[in-house]
């Protein structure tokens, strides 16, 4: 019997050791990780130099207080808005926090131009999160099923489609947009190269914030720090979490502008959110993936795990397509292929599959042997569907 809610079906697998791209089980087996548990750790498993910050932060100070000033959060905000040519910045402890504070801005900024009932526009197949705003900005009704009645004032559109956008450009009530550069829960659904830049025209003539969730595509994901960097914009909020604790709890919301200066003294806050542990590993992160050249190796290795795949699948009548940005992949099926989660755990190879695609997210550290064992394991249990 356990005592954990039914919410999770795990795996009948426990780890209790990880050392870069692999992670060890209670029997001592060892799995290469191409999930990166769900794009976490994008420098890999108990890196040196993150192991080494956590334990010295943890031999210094944990937590005070957000009714104090705390140094590793005030360089960890500079830094980060720096990167990402933002003006301020706000730490939670997820995504959906982060996604949580987006939501609230985008709302100020609608009382900001006297609108009662502020509206958001996000697409259908998104995925934001599963606190109850979060849930009710997704784009997916199998997320949602069983907690309505949802937070109001979200309409979804199609993804990928400027036309359903510009459709309401009349609602006197929409104040943001909300999207994710690359749909990753749906399975690494990219857009038109230009539908980002188009997105944000929209709402720069309407007074609309452009808000990116990059969750799962920020942190070097794509190749680059930030997905959005393909499209030289910047957005008016940008979300965070995932990699840039690479498996310490902590999200960001980075604002700029207008959207900058709406959170004001008592509006919003965290008990536990940029406390200076996850402070201090966050800005470690950064440093690791800078002084190491990671992005190059993540653009390098996507396109070489691409080109592997390309080879010798170029033959199958199995796969629809593959979709890639960086190390962030899908190979989608024409059939049903969720019994290949189990199968490939069997070949001690962790993935994900989402739909009728295969999805992988791998450590952005990943070398070509590794990258070579992914190519032929998941090719050999393509051919078993």
């Amino acid at each position: 019997m356990s005592y954990l809610m039914s919410n999770y079906a795990p795996l009948e697998v426990t780890f209790v050791k990880g050392e870069g791209c692999y992670l060890t089980d209670t029997k001592g087996d060892q799995y290469l990780d191409a999930l990166s548990g769900v794009g976490v750790v994008g420098l890999g498993h108990c890196h040196k130099d993150i192991t080494a910050a956590i334990q010295i932060q943890a031999s210094t100070l944990l937590h005070t207080s957000n009714w104090y000033h705390i140094q590793h959060q005030e360089t960890l905000a500079k830094k980060l808005c720096q990167l990402a040519s933002m003006d301020t910045a706000f730490f939670g402890n997820s995504g959906a926090e982060a996604n949580e504070a987006a939501i609230k801005i985008a709302r100020l900024h609608g009382r900001a131009n006297n609108i009662d009932n502020p509206v958001i526009l996000t697409a259908n197949q998104s995925f934001h999160g599963r606190t109850m705003a979060t849930l009710s900005a997704t784009g997916n009704e199998k997320v949602q099923n069983g907690f309505s009645p949802l937070v109001s004032e979200f309409i979804h559109v199609d993804f990928n489609d400027i036309d359903a956008i510009t459709a309401h450009v009349d609602n006197a009530n929409i104040v943001a947009i909300m999207l994710e550069p690359i749909q990753g829960e749906s399975g690494v659904i990219i857009p038109a190269d230009d539908y980002l830049n188009q997105v944000q025209d929209i709402c720069q003539a309407n007074d609309w914030l452009l808000i990116l969730d990059e969750v799962q595509t920020g942190i070097g994901r794509t190749g680059k720090l930030f997905a959005h960097e393909y499209n030289n914009i910047t957005p008016d909020i940008l979300t965070l979490a995932k990699g840039l604790g690479n498996g310490v709890p902590i999200g960001a919301c980075l604002a700029k502008g207008k959207a900058a200066t709406l959170f004001q003294p008592g509006s919003h806050g965290s008990t536990f959110g940029g406390n200076p542990l996850v402070c201090q590993t966050a800005l470690t992160v950064l440093e690791v993936i800078e002084k190491n050249d990671i992005l190059y190796n993540a653009v390098q290795m996507g396109e070489y795990l691409v080109s592997g795949f390309k080879s010798k699948l170029m033959n199958s009548d199995k796969v629809v397509e593959i979709r890639s940005k960086g190390l962030m992949l899908a190979i989608e099926l024409n059939q049903d292929c969720s019994s290949l989660l189990k199968a490939a755990l069997d070949k001690k190879l962790l993935l994900n599959i989402t739909g009728q695609s295969i999805r992988l997210l791998p450590p952005l550290i990943i070398n070509k042997a590794e990258a070579d064992s992914i190519i032929n394991t998941v090719c050999e249990l393509i051919d078993t569907v």
